[in-house]
């Protein structure tokens, strides 16, 4: 894969060079105020040292009170909302104003009625008012949110007096700042199963990547790009969004209690102070070995504190929390990293003693009823046999039985009204219920059975996995076709033109001019932008770097309105059908 700092750094680059730069003066220091939303969007891309070397002397929060400090210039980084704006003009109107003067900046187009508004400020307080187009968040370096666990349930819910035209219009937007950030204008391509609101997105995406080309004074009309945008609704793969996964991020996110990518945990046990520990890419341990599977996590952290040490001695016999500590009195020019080894270590035992509980055997239940086969490759011939231990099994919680009778219905394409009453009353869910009913919204079969064959999977039979991984996401296949230039156009139709095939042979639609660039040249710029409606799930982010580091000609880019964990989806699918109650949300106007 060519070298890239990921999303994340090119955010960063164009906030720099749009908003920082274009009002920069040399030795002036300004003020930097920012909302909700650009908050958590410079939180995610850069650091307080970043900014100071950027000569901002503050940053604030523009809905708070503030003092006023009237011989600094503020830079004003907001979403073109009315409660922003608002706030600047309070900033401007009465005499004196706030701030010396004002450089305005709004992440995403702002409408004409927010403009007028700003007319309203003291006369000449306003240098500078421009849209820069980031409307997404850059979570890692090849996944992006659009931050609207909302959708789920505005796109998805049998309700139809809940506004879900605007709710796409919305994300449809969103979708074009990530393409013009990334400075791509991708072929755009969705999957037409199980429902439309993938191919609706598609159109409405399309339509406003045209219209953005058109504006962009920069790139008059700008052509069609060596990369794809491909869009899918989430019911395209129930599978991996309830089953437990054993790698590492997945796993964490899974089964222990994570908020906001932080991990509370006591380094020397019960009695010791609790510390907080941040997953995020700042950290390169976590880097290399969130998408390993937790067997070869526990083998690589005692070879990590062995490379750190340096010392034979002190990493001689079995590594603990306590061995980690003592390491870090002896030691404490190591500190940082080995405190980074003891999060991970401290990590990776709290996923293994759920594992030695009851997930061992749920998880082998999981595999065989999600493939169809066990582990030596043979059909399993009665799905209810493997099903029914987990159900009578008093250990088992209520979410991981209702996982359990999720998979066998998926892997037989939906059940009977009697079979699943029966199934119901078997795991003592009366309660829950709809958990199971309300996948037919999302377009899975529950009942009636679906008598449509499922689509066939890529062979992995060579490729070595844990017995107790065995499953792919689909999304993978997906992505591997794709690069091999093998998606059924019938299944996968454009809304746009296409683009060159990625395999060098230069395949092409009747409607597209060829393409200039050089067999080479084109399979360096590749990006294939992989957007799923209603939440993506870590197994599907680790199927997007996998396949990008197999393949160096292509970086694959994947995100969702929101990321989902298991028991997340659960409880998205069974609120379907009770009355919509809005979840913070960042509305941005399209």
């Amino acid at each position: 894969m060519t070298t890239d700092k990921g999303l994340k750094h090119t955010v960063w680059q164009k906030i720099k060079t749009e908003v920082l730069d274009d009002c920069r003066k040399e030795g002036e220091w300004k003020i930097l105020l920012l909302d909700a939303f650009t908050t958590k969007l410079l939180t995610a891309c850069c650091k307080m040292t970043d900014l100071l070397q950027e000569g901002i002397t503050v940053v604030e929060d523009l809905n708070k009170e503030r003092q006023p400090v009237e011989d600094l210039k503020a830079i004003y980084f907001i979403s073109p909302n009315e409660k922003s704006v608002d706030r600047v003009v309070m900033d401007f109107s009465p005499k004196p104003c706030k701030y010396k003067a004002a450089y305005i900046y709004f992440s995403d187009v702002c409408p004409d009625s927010l403009f007028e508004k700003l007319k309203t400020c003291q006369p000449k307080t306003i240098k500078r008012c421009k849209e820069i187009n980031i409307s997404f968040f850059p979570k890692e370096s090849q996944v992006f949110l659009l931050n609207v666990p909302d959708a789920f349930h505005l796109l998805y819910s049998p309700d139809k007096s809940v506004d879900k035209e605007s709710a796409m219009q919305s994300i449809a937007q969103q979708i074009v700042t990530l393409c013009a950030t990334l400075d791509e204008n991708p072929g755009v391509r969705y999957k037409r199963e199980p429902l439309d609101n993938a191919e609706d997105l598609a159109n409405l995406v399309e339509e406003k990547l045209v219209q953005y080309y058109k504006m962009d004074e920069r790139n008059q009309c700008k052509e069609k790009s060596q990369s794809q945008l491909l869009i899918l609704d989430r019911g395209f793969d129930p599978v991996s969004t309830v089953l437990h996964e054993l790698t590492f991020q997945a796993m964490i996110y899974d089964v222990l209690p994570i908020e906001d990518d932080v991990y509370k945990y006591k380094p020397d046990g019960p009695a010791s102070k609790e510390k907080e520990g941040r997953l995020d890419e700042s950290d390169e341990v976590w880097v290399k070995i969130r998408h390993r599977h937790i067997a070869d996590v526990l083998e690589e952290i005692p070879k990590l504190v062995k490379e750190t040490s340096s010392s034979k001695k002190e990493t001689e016999g079995k590594l603990s929390i306590s061995s980690l500590s003592n390491f870090m009195k002896k030691m404490p020019h190591i500190r940082k990293q080995i405190s980074k080894q003891a999060l991970h270590l401290s990590l990776a035992e709290d996923c293994m003693q759920k594992f030695r509980g009851s997930l061992e055997k749920l998880c082998k239940v999981e595999q065989d009823l999600a493939l169809g086969t066990d582990a030596e490759g043979q059909k399993v011939k009665e799905h209810m046999r493997v099903l029914l231990p987990v159900l009578l099994n008093k250990d088992s919680d209520n979410y991981d039985k209702i996982r359990a009778i999720l998979l066998y219905i998926f892997v037989e394409n939906g059940t009977t009204q009697e079979n699943l009453d029966r199934l119901i009353q078997h795991a003592k869910i009366e309660s829950d219920g709809d958990v199971l009913k309300n996948w037919k919204y999302i377009g899975v079969p529950v009942v009636p059975k679906s008598t449509q064959r499922k689509a066939p999977r890529r062979d992995r039979s060579r490729e070595e996995t844990f017995q107790l991984s065995r499953w792919t996401p689909v999304i993978k296949d997906i992505i591997e076709d794709n690069i091999e230039n093998k998606l059924d156009s019938r299944e996968w139709p454009y809304c746009s033109e296409c683009p060159a095939a990625w395999n060098g042979s230069g395949a092409v639609s009747a409607r597209q001019k060829h393409n200039t660039l050089s067999r080479e040249d084109r399979k360096t710029v590749s990006k294939l932008i992989i957007f799923v409606i209603g939440g993506i799930t870590y197994s599907e982010i680790r199927s997007a770097y996998e396949v990008s580091q197999a393949n160096k000609f292509v970086q694959v880019i994947i995100g969702s309105t929101h990321i989902i964990t298991p028991k997340k989806m659960l409880d998205d699918v069974k609120n379907l059908t009770k009355p919509h109650v809005p979840k913070e949300v960042f509305t941005i106007v399209g």
